[in-house]
């Protein structure tokens, strides 16, 4: 009898950030290359912001990533990675990639929910209506004051031009140049 192989769980989801490591040995010279994959991460962060090796850990035939742990201020379990290869017979080490990565340990923000799931059944409900009765007793009170109603003096200067305005600015303008 043969056994199969226990499948997959298809709910278990990868990490956000979090590469799919390829199994296997990495190359031994890339892998002594820690000194050339730092420098290379000290090209967008401060030598401080840089903690120690971590791996190196195999990408492929001659590629080979580093990680080293984040220091960086709010980026707590991240690690600094550089990818680095090599042409086949080559000793010289080419650095293809840099940046952050989260590990288990980093603090993620949350999964990213649709808006239209977001929505609460009390944000759907309609807004309470306004009561007539409070609506007039505002009014009042803004009346009584006086600073919102000034009264027909001011409906009567509607007709009048603007200040430093002629009735002449305001006529249209003949642009074909004819009299």
């Amino acid at each position: 009898m043969t056994s199969k192989p226990p499948a997959k769980d298809p709910a278990a989801k990868p990490r956000a950030g979090v590469p799919v490591w390829r199994t296997g040995k990495p190359d031994a010279f890339l892998a002594a290359a820690v000194d050339v994959a730092r420098d290379a991460v000290a090209t967008i962060a401060k030598d401080s912001e840089i903690g120690p090796h971590i791996a190196a850990k195999s990408e492929g035939e001659r590629v080979v990533t580093h990680l080293f742990e984040s220091r960086l201020p709010g980026y707590g379990g991240w690690q600094w990675y550089a990818v680095v290869t090599r042409n086949s017979r080559s000793k010289t080490v080419t650095v293809s990639e840099l940046g952050l990565l989260p590990s288990e340990d980093s603090i993620l923000a949350p999964e990213w929910i649709p808006w239209a799931k977001r929505v609460r059944p009390e944000d759907e409900a309609p807004a309470p209506e306004s009561d007539p009765e409070s609506d007039a007793e505002t009014d009042g009170a803004e009346a009584s004051d006086g600073s919102a109603a000034e009264g027909p003096d001011e409906e009567s200067g509607a007709d009048e031009a603007p200040a430093g305005e002629t009735p002449s600015d305001e006529a249209p303008s003949d642009e074909t140049g004819a009299e």
